[in-house]
């Protein structure tokens, strides 16, 4: 499941790069929306799973920093 993460963050950063000289490409912002919205579902979906994938990830509603309580990401074996 990282990797599927790890995937969609690497399309995102290379379209980013295309878009930084296509600012206008409609297919291109399309092909942006898609993946940022598939990583936003997979990084949900994982972070479920596993705990957080990221700092931002972390759930302070315990009203404790729980970041170094789960297993850090490489850790996890899917």
């Amino acid at each position: 499941m990282l990797r599927k993460v790890q995937a969609a963050s690497f399309a995102i950063d290379d379209v980013k790069l295309f878009l930084d000289s296509h600012p206008d490409n409609a297919e291109a912002l399309c092909y942006f929306e898609k993946y940022k919205l598939l990583k936003k579902q997979l990084t949900k979906q994982y972070e479920q799973q596993f705990g957080p994938l990221t700092v931002e990830g972390v759930d302070t509603a315990s009203g404790t920093w729980t970041w170094t309580k789960e297993p850090w990401p490489w850790y996890v074996e899917d």
